[in-house]
């Protein structure tokens, strides 16, 4: 069997990724601080990244996912190994889905100066052809510090309830509307109080757009997301 070390020092061998996961392991909400990970995690940068900023349950039983949060938010990483290596990460992304169906699906990649070039193609996949949320991070830390950030993003009192899924994911979501360019933080989340998804983002129309942040910034959208995307 081939099982090669990715960047983040995390075992890629298949076998382990067909396994079933049980029902209750994907619908499991772990207390506030906690994330569920999968124990392929055990060692790795990223998980020693956290720096007890967040606490670890470990479960070998995930299947394809890494991470279970809480509000069934699961989350895959795409490593930049995983990204190099070729088109076999799609397969392992729609069993991710397929696997999560009811749940929310995020999906970190590592677009780094190397899988740059591999990244729109992925985009495209993962946000238009699959309809799931994905972030992009430079590094291992920074991927630390945006689990960290939606593990602990809510308040004590009542840390995961959200009127719609959509604002749980918000952070995230928020971090990807940011790198389109004229698009601040403050307009980010003015776009996505309308269209709060990345594919409805991607749909709306400069008449759509330009209420909301003036006829200039609108264009750009649209202009990202069909330089990204076509």
């Amino acid at each position: 069997m081939d099982c090669r070390m990715n960047v983040t020092g995390v075992s890629s061998a298949s076998a382990m990724d067909s396994k079933p996961v049980p029902a209750r392991l994907l619908h499991a909400s772990p207390p506030y601080g906690h994330i569920i990970t999968h124990e392929k995690w055990r060692a790795s940068a990223l998980l020693q990244s956290f720096k007890g900023s967040v606490k670890v349950i470990f479960e070998e039983e995930l299947g394809v996912v890494d991470f279970c949060l809480a509000d069934k938010t699961c989350v895959l990483y795409v490593s930049e190994s995983d990204l190099v290596a070729g088109n076999s990460y799609r397969r392992k992304i729609v069993r991710f889905r397929n696997a999560n169906s009811g749940l929310q699906a995020v999906v970190i990649v590592e677009k780094t100066r190397l899988s740059e070039q591999h990244f729109s193609e992925l985009q495209k996949f993962v946000v238009l052809e699959l309809g799931l949320i994905l972030l992009p991070v430079s590094t291992v830390s920074e991927a630390a510090q945006l689990i960290t950030q939606l593990v602990l993003g809510e308040n004590k009192e009542n840390p995961f309830r959200r009127k719609s899924a959509s604002r749980l994911l918000e952070p995230v979501v928020l971090s990807l509307v940011q790198q389109i360019p004229g698009v601040g933080k403050v307009k980010a989340m003015l776009l996505l109080q309308k269209f709060p998804s990345i594919h409805q983002l991607s749909e709306a129309s400069v008449h759509e757009l330009e209420p909301i942040v003036g006829q200039a910034t609108a264009q750009q959208i649209t202009a990202f997301f069909h330089n990204q995307f076509t």
